[in-house]
């Protein structure tokens, strides 16, 4: 299906996510860190956010090297609502708390690839 890269610090959360896209079908890459997320961004059709820590640096970094075309899905910690408008503001096309990208990753993926 599509390739999607996930800049996910944590590996653990990282993997779940992983591995749910894959097993939808998709080719999903884990970024643990900006270097790897910019040797992996060319050719991604998805971009996926962790934003539970570091939001407000890792926001500029990804508007740094996000092609302006890539669709992106982000997270947040539920709690952190300012996070929230931060996102939407630098232009990421779809803002969810942690707890629904634990739920309906892979939906939410396919979501986004169909708009």
């Amino acid at each position: 299906m599509a390739r999607v890269v996930a800049f996910i610090p944590d590996l653990l959360f990282g993997s779940n996510v992983v591995g749910g896209l894959r097993a939808a079908g998709h080719e999903p890459v884990l970024a643990g860190d900006v270097d790897a997320l910019a040797r992996e961004l060319p050719g991604a059709q998805l971009l996926v956010i962790d934003l539970t820590y570091d939001a407000a640096e890792r926001i500029e970094q990804v508007r740094g090297l996000r092609p302006a075309h890539l669709p992106t899905l982000a997270f947040y910690s539920h709690v952190e609502t300012d996070v929230r408008a931060g996102a939407e503001q630098a232009g990421f096309d779809l803002v969810v708390p942690r707890s629904r990208m634990a739920r309906e990753g892979a939906a939410l993926v396919d979501r986004l690839l169909a708009a």
